[in-house]
């Protein structure tokens, strides 16, 4: 019986997916729905976290007070980005603890393209050109996403993505537009930075574990291929402005498709990467761990401010 009445929810369930009914962190959901969207939601989250660090690095060294404050403004962004998105799926019925744990224990992922180093200031005008740029790519269907929390926390994050990724492209055009040395770092930075950029769409959808039934829930609105394809188409034209050139030989534009062709993908590092054994991954994770360790009283304090309080108010 108790089957029977599990199968009536999951189809009404579906119905409503289908008829785009936002489901709400109260309604009845599967177990598989609510699993999926806490992997992703906190992998996301775990992601702005983490992006944090190679930006950080950067403001004290960038070159003017101008691009201090605006890069300043962008990684502070990126901690709300990621409390939003904590917060969401905390409704889920996750902790803010049970998700930390599970990045530190390496059972929770996080972006792959935060394990590779910024190098230079042209690093930065590159992460705000094409990884903020394929970012908003693949969260603006989000808004979408049959899950309300998710799909609210994602308006305001876009417009605010949609700003890093200007802030980018005109630190890329000033380079661009220098001194010859000037221009070589930034083609040197946009070398660096293309392939990890078409690997954060993920695996092809052929090879990948989730996609077909997050779009089935409609957690998610494309294909990682669909999305990839139309970062490229976005970003080739953009390259061009600049005078630089993305380091593909076999790009070119397809007339009959009407999109540009690329060449393969390097799976082997993507997943390599993944697993824990990219130029940043121990880095990246062991000041995430030292940093949170460090605030501990923070947490501890505010925990017993708030419990004293509670207890005032129940006199």
């Amino acid at each position: 019986m108790a089957e029977i009445q599990v199968d009536v929810q999951a189809r009404r369930f579906q119905e409503r997916i289908d008829a785009e009914v936002r489901i709400e962190p109260k309604d009845w959901m599967p177990d598989a729905y609510r699993k999926t969207l806490i992997r992703q939601i906190s992998q996301h989250a775990h992601s702005e976290i983490i992006g944090m660090q190679p930006e950080g690095g950067w403001i004290t060294r960038a070159p003017s007070l101008r691009r201090k404050l605006i890069l300043l403004s962008k990684v502070q962004d990126e901690g709300g980005h990621g409390l939003y998105l904590y917060s969401a799926a905390e409704t889920l019925g996750a902790s803010r603890a049970s998700m930390i744990d599970a990045l530190h224990s390496g059972r929770a992922k996080y972006s792959s393209i935060f394990n590779y180093p910024a190098l230079t200031w042209a690093d930065i005008g590159a992460i705000g050109w094409l990884v903020d740029s394929a970012a908003i790519v693949n969260q603006v269907p989000l808004q979408r996403c049959s899950f309300g929390p998710y799909a609210r926390a994602m308006v305001r994050i876009c417009k605010e993505e949609s700003f890093h990724q200007r802030q980018g492209y005109e630190i890329m055009y000033t380079l661009a537009t220098g001194s010859a040395d000037q221009k070589a770092m930034a083609q040197d930075a946009l070398n660096r930075w293309w392939w990890p950029s078409l690997m954060m769409f993920g695996p092809s959808d052929a090879d990948s574990a989730h996609s077909s039934q997050s779009m089935a829930w409609k957690i998610k609105r494309f294909s990682n291929d669909e999305l990839r394809q139309k970062f490229i188409d976005q970003a080739v034209p953009q390259a061009d402005i600049l005078g630089l050139e993305v380091p593909d030989t076999e790009l070119a534009w397809d007339e009959q498709t009407q999109h540009y062709r690329y060449g393969a993908i390097d799976w082997d590092e993507f997943n390599r990467v993944v697993r824990g054994d990219g130029p940043c991954n121990r880095q990246r994770l062991a000041e995430h761990k030292r940093v949170h360790e460090a605030g501990a009283w923070v947490r501890e304090a505010v925990v017993a401010y708030d419990r004293k309080h509670q207890d005032q108010s129940d006199v």
